[in-house]
């Protein structure tokens, strides 16, 4: 008869490796280990796909409270910039909102012009442009 330790042994060692860090028995009892850790890697794989969805909603969080600091709803937004053929995804429309206000004020005037609620107002650089 042949003996089968090695295999055995790699296949122990492999879940054991994944379960370092778990607590209690989980990190050294064979059975409750090989449980926790097929457990954890399919929450592992769930979160993988959960944190994208819960990324978009963080993007739209930002960009929804950026917009109505200047008076216009993440919808109105949104739409204004597709009809305006503004080519900017919501992961950057986010940074702008909180990296670049002055830019992200930029395309919410954009919208607003566009939508007819406000003309578009010149900036200091337009002035000193028109002025030379």
């Amino acid at each position: 008869r042949t003996c089968s330790t090695t295999t055995t042994m790699v296949s122990r060692e492999k879940i054991f490796a994944l379960a370092k860090g778990f607590r209690g028995r989980a990190k050294n009892c064979m059975r409750i280990a090989r449980q926790r850790v097929e457990k954890g890697l399919q929450y592992a794989y769930r979160d993988r796909r959960q944190k994208k969805r819960d990324m978009r909603s963080l993007w739209i969080q930002r960009i929804n409270a950026g917009a109505r600091l200047h008076g216009i709803k993440y919808g109105q937004l949104m739409h204004g910039l597709k009809q305006d053929n503004v080519d900017v995804n919501r992961m950057m429309l986010a940074e702008l909102a909180v990296n670049e206000p002055k830019s992200f004020q930029a395309l919410v005037e954009r919208v607003k012009h566009m939508r007819g609620e406000e003309p578009p107002q010149k900036t200091s650089l337009e002035d000193a442009q028109g002025q030379a």
